[in-house]
Parts: C-alpha cells; sequence; structure tokens
C-alpha cells in the first residue's frame, strides 16, 4: 500500500504547484477586476481593452454598461471591457521629479 500513495505523490505535488502558480493568482486577478468594476464613478477617466481613452458619464446598473465620453462621441461599453490596468495607469499621479 505505502508504494501506491507514493506512485501518486509526484501528481498531486504538480496539482498543488498549479494551483499555486496558475489557478489562484488568476482567482485573486478576477476578484480585484470585479472590484474596480463596481467602484467606477462618474467622471472617471479610463481606457478599454480596445484602447479607446474616455471619461465616463453614465453608469447603467441594470446591465452593468456605461457610456464612455470620447473625442469622437459617446460610446456605450459594458464594465468588463474597460482595462483595469491601463485606467490606473491613466489616473496615477505623476511621479515626483527630484531636484538635483
Amino acid at each position: 500500500m505505502g508504494e501506491g500513495f507514493g506512485g501518486f505523490l509526484p501528481i498531486i505535488l504538480m496539482f498543488v504547484v498549479v494551483y499555486f502558480f496558475m489557478i489562484a493568482p488568476q482567482m485573486r486577478r478576477q476578484k480585484q477586476e470585479k472590484k474596480f468594476a463596481k467602484e467606477l464613478k462618474k467622471g472617471d477617466r479610463v481606457i478599454t481593452k480596445s484602447g479607446m481613452h474616455g471619461k465616463i458619464v453614465e453608469l447603467n446598473q441594470k446591465d452593468t454598461s456605461c457610456v464612455i465620453e470620447t473625442m469622437a462621441g459617446k460610446i456605450k461599453f459594458d464594465r468588463s471591457a474597460i482595462s483595469m490596468e491601463m485606467s490606473k495607469k491613466l489616473n496615477a499621479p505623476p511621479p515626483a521629479v527630484k531636484k538635483k
């Protein structure tokens, strides 16, 4: 019986490694993106995953969409189409310049 468990040990270890290095970080990222989408508000400057830049002018709670005003006009997007990373970079304060 001891040899049977020892044969499965590498497979079990492989599943544990896959979980901690692939599945858990992806689940954490999904939670962050959901939180980001819920925290969007009017006036936020955003960038969509397709690269459109704009400002949120309307949020619809029914179908989780938002209207973004761009230089070309107003476009309706789903909140999941807004890029969390790019939008955070856009809204981040500029880095302080060191004087010598």
